[in-house]
């Protein structure tokens, strides 16, 4: 689609445009990278102002927060409800989990009910 002169000429400005900029571009990712002197006397400004902390000094303070926070943890299980029955998956107020939808807790309790009665439940519907 883009055939037009119109897109054509946008497409050769914005070349040229890249062209002209990149000194400029370069100058200030290499000042971005502290590549330049300039760069690093901005850097020594830098830490009057804020502390600078190696990375990896970071990484290990991480590390140690972390295992002392597994250490806190009994045994790394998730917390779950205690009083669900896991074959009906109800819990002790007789209510289904959040995350299960109407159709599934009517199916799981039609098969509660088939049990219990012995009896199925017509369904509802065309029977052809």
């Amino acid at each position: 689609m883009a055939k037009s002169l119109r897109s054509k000429w946008k497409r050769k400005m914005r070349a040229e445009k890249r062209k002209k900029n990149a000194p400029k571009e370069l100058a200030r990712l290499k000042q971005a990278l502290s590549l330049d002197k300039k760069g690093a006397a901005d850097m020594s400004d830098l830490q009057d102002i804020a502390t600078v902390t190696p990375a990896d000094k970071l990484t290990k303070q991480a590390d140690v927060e972390m295992a002392e926070q597994q250490e806190e943890e009994d045994d790394g299980k998730m917390e779950m409800d205690k009083k669900r029955s896991k074959k009906t998956l109800l819990d002790e107020h007789g209510q289904y989990p959040a995350w299960m939808n109407q159709r599934q807790a009517k199916k799981m309790k039609a098969k509660r009910v088939t049990k219990k009665t012995g009896k199925v439940k017509k369904k509802k519907g065309i029977a052809w």
